[in-house]
């Protein structure tokens, strides 16, 4: 088949089905519901073949005009090589807008990215595996609607961007448990369903203790439940999520374009992302 004969479309609820076959091809462990909640947050592209089957898939996750992640770029293996990887990205690109951008790398999508001029900035490091037991943690509490409005305002300082959409989206769908300290809110953690079972994060933290203690709240109510975590590879919580039986199973290379540094003085640090799609 000739790239020719493929035709691109806004991407849409009636490709779920086809992206969902995509990604379980391509090893990812999305389900139908993932793959809904990515697009009720993004817009995007993606690619049909002239039998109507979704051979490529594309999203753009807007942040206000703060920023934008690119996320959930698929190729079917026998299209790969063709070009119609680049021609989904300079679509995602025009939906970015003057947006500031970031993705998370496959090694099989990094010299494309950087051609596209995204640069790498860091390393994100996939943590999974079935809790074990654990005693839950005093300092952490189920957060309220009332603290909705802090965890927003606390993850726009850490991300760098506001996602008010996807908090509170994540409120509906999972739990968010906080450390408050004098009355305010010091810390969160949302956990969600995901894949082959839940997923923490994002997790956000003055410190790597702090983020430590929010996730062993969640995993103290999950022993023998499979979880992931996504860490950026500097937190230094690598080595103890191994400890807790979530271990090192692949990654990706952080990119931006362009690059900006992380304002001087800043409290809050991202432990863990939502995802690696979203950021």
């Amino acid at each position: 088949m000739h790239v020719k004969d493929i035709e691109t479309r806004t991407f849409g609820t009636e490709h779920l089905d086809g992206a969902v076959h995509l990604s379980r091809e391509a090893g990812w462990p999305h389900r139908h519901q993932d793959w809904d909640l990515a697009l009720q947050l993004s817009e995007g592209v993606a690619a049909i073949d002239e039998t109507g089957k979704v051979v490529g898939t594309a999203l753009m996750t807007p942040y206000g005009d703060d920023c934008a992640t690119i996320n959930m770029v698929i190729v079917d293996a026998a299209m790969r090589g063709r070009g119609v990887g680049r021609r989904l990205m300079d679509m995602v690109l025009e939906l970015g807008g003057q947006r500031p951008l970031r993705l998370v790398a496959t090694a099989d999508g990094l010299p494309l990215y950087e051609k596209l001029g995204f640069r790498e900035t860091g390393r994100i490091v996939q943590c999974q595996g079935i809790a074990g037991e654990v005693a839950a943690p005093e300092a952490v509490e189920a957060a309220t609607n009332d603290d909705l409005a802090e965890i927003i305002a606390i993850d726009r300082e850490a991300f760098g961007a506001e996602r008010k959409a996807l908090i509170q989206t994540f409120a509906d769908i999972g739990e968010c448990a906080v450390i408050r300290r004098d009355g305010r809110v010091a810390g969160f953690a949302f956990i969600r369903a995901f894949g082959r079972g839940e997923v923490i994060g994002p997790v956000v933290a003055t410190s790597a203790d702090d983020a430590k203690t929010l996730i062993t709240y969640f995993m103290s109510q999950r022993a023998g439940a499979f979880l992931r975590v996504d860490t950026p590879a500097d937190t230094g919580l690598v080595s103890w999520l191994a400890d807790h039986s979530l271990v090192e199973v692949g990654g990706g290379v952080v990119m931006a374009r362009p690059v900006i540094a992380r304002p001087a003085g800043s409290t809050f640090t991202t432990f863990a992302l939502a995802n690696q799609a979203l950021g």
